[in-house]
């Protein structure tokens, strides 16, 4: 936070999924927490898991959405606000889920028609993720004192086996299931109006039936699970590098990512692996199990271009290495994703 003591400010940063992003909740939210019987707040994982007496887990989460603007190539704050809980269940295991609530702020003179396209987007990803919105909240704000419209979403569902973002080990290898930088690319040029070539589109898209199947190759072998969202690939290899105090050495040829977004990012001068993504995941294998895990991803629609892009090593635990191809160095961990409200 800026500023001197007593004087300290929230800034964009602290929301934009990076370590300014952490360290802010550490030091303001992290105290609401409590012990669980399972995992809170505390772990700072996709979302909370708690246990059933019968067995299994009963996995919670939830997020806002605040994206800029609301209507973007390849999606809107409606698919958006849907797939972001759909994929944050499924990242810990939770691939069928019960429900989701979602609670609307919408600015006083919003258009009616752009609600209903809003409202019609959600409807659409629902259908796709196999979910319902089960109940829901809505307020409306004065002129200016919401900007346009926000969304909550909260989902849940029972997992009989949960996968955290810390269990790495040495050797484990971890795929990325496609390009990379996608979303945040696209909502950039969106907001910009910017003429760029190329088909620039959001990846936006529910993921459990993705993960359904690499878990159903990999079983336990599947080892850590995140998606790479504000912050991008690389602020999700930092978490699980120093969550499991394992180095990671990342292949940077290896990461997919398609021409135009790269060439976009280049002109840009945006490092395409601190861009957020909202229709990837980045998943942990140990390695005997990579392979066939990797095959599930690719018959998949959703994982064509799923690619092993790192793997978990003894040196520098908590570090990333970048081998670029030409040379390794450290991969510094960003403030935060350099496109705010993109999410």
């Amino acid at each position: 936070m800026s500023g001197g003591p007593g004087s300290e400010r929230v800034g964009l940063k602290h929301g934009a999924g990076g370590r300014a992003m952490r360290a802010l909740i550490e030091e303001v939210f992290l105290p609401l927490g409590g012990p669980v019987d399972g995992v809170g707040l505390s772990a700072m994982d996709d979302g909370a898991a708690l246990r059933l007496p019968g067995g299994g887990w009963l996995v919670v989460t939830t997020d806002s959405h605040v994206v800029q603007p609301a209507f973007f190539p390849g999606g809107d704050i409606g698919r958006l606000s849907i797939c972001g809980t759909v994929n944050d269940l499924a990242m810990m295991g939770c691939t069928e889920p019960l429900g989701l609530t979602c609670a609307v702020v919408v600015e006083e003179g919003y258009p009616r028609d752009l609600l209903l396209r809003v409202r019609d987007s959600m409807r659409a990803a629902c259908q796709e993720a196999g979910v319902t919105v089960v109940t829901g909240d809505t307020k409306v704000m004065g002129k200016g004192e919401v900007d346009g419209l926000v969304l909550n979403t909260t989902g849940v569902g029972i997992a009989t086996r949960l996968v955290r973002d810390d269990g790495l080990r040495v050797g484990d290898k971890v795929i990325v299931t496609g390009t990379v930088a996608d979303h945040g690319i696209a909502v950039l040029t969106a907001r910009r109006d910017l003429r760029l070539e190329g088909d620039l589109r959001s990846d936006v898209a529910p993921l459990n039936g993705l993960v359904r199947a690499a878990l159903a190759a990999g079983g336990d072998a599947v080892s850590a699970m995140k998606d790479p969202t504000r912050g991008g690939l690389a602020s999700v290899l930092h978490e699980f590098a120093q969550k499991a105090r394992v180095g990671l050495l990342l292949h940077g040829p290896s990461v997919p990512m398609r021409a135009e977004t790269a060439a976009a990012a280049e002109v840009l001068g945006i490092d395409p692996l601190v861009v957020a993504n909202e229709g990837k995941a980045v998943i942990g294998v140990r390695p005997e199990a990579a392979d066939r895990v990797l095959a599930a991803l690719r018959a998949h629609p959703l994982g064509r271009d799923a690619a092993v892009v790192a793997t978990a090593i003894a040196e520098r635990p908590g570090q990333v290495i970048l081998d670029t191809g030409f040379g390794k160095r450290i991969l510094a961990e960003t403030d935060g994703d350099p496109l705010p409200r993109i999410c």
